[in-house]
């Protein structure tokens, strides 16, 4: 009788012990899985921050050139007047009109930025193409883990196939490689 209860006692430890596994290996499994998940959000929203933050930011660079470029042309306009001019009075109201055309364009524009405007485009374009390749590179552990998880050995007996499937890492799609064109003509 004391046999067959150890052999009873045997058998539901293994099955027991088989169950903790099962139960751990599949825990594991699904939070690994969600992670992977998680990081490819993070790779689409990263995607959508290029989308919405770039057009945004060349039109601010494009609209403080446009405004530049019309101070500059009162000015020049002005001044060709000066050498225009024949006589003092001519030149008195066109220096007038330089100086009210600098003044208004400084009230209304107190500094001329546009060189800085680029360069902090410029700064937002590599920020966002390095935060794009941190998501990438962070998705493709993410897969990395995921895979080497559910094709263990173990976890591969205990985990079915359809619920866990192996998960690709980062593929580029055909031209991505290539950053958009951030063009000022338009």
């Amino acid at each position: 009788m004391k046999k067959g209860l150890v052999i009873v006692g045997g058998i539901l430890l293994v099955i027991f012990i088989i169950f903790m596994m099962y139960r751990s290996t599949y825990n594991t499994a699904i939070s690994l899985q969600e992670n992977v998940t998680e990081k490819w959000g993070d790779v689409g929203a990263t995607y959508q921050r290029r989308a919405d933050l770039i057009p945004q930011l060349v039109a601010t660079v494009k609209g403080a050139a446009a405004n530049e470029r019309g101070i500059l042309t009162q000015v020049t306009e002005a001044r060709a007047g000066i050498v225009n001019a024949k006589t003092p009075e001519e030149m008195e109201m066109m220096g007038k009109k330089i100086n009210t055309a600098i003044n208004l364009a400084f009230e209304a524009y107190p500094q001329i930025r546009s060189t800085e405007n680029f360069s902090d485009l410029q700064m937002q374009l590599e920020g966002t193409e390095n935060r794009i390749s941190v998501a990438r590179q962070n998705y493709n552990e993410a897969v990395k883990e995921y895979n080497s998880h559910i094709r263990g050995f173990i976890n591969s007996m205990f985990l079915n196939k359809d619920t866990f499937p192996k998960k690709d890492s980062f593929k580029e799609s055909a031209g991505s490689e290539n950053a958009p064109k951030v063009d000022f003509s338009k």
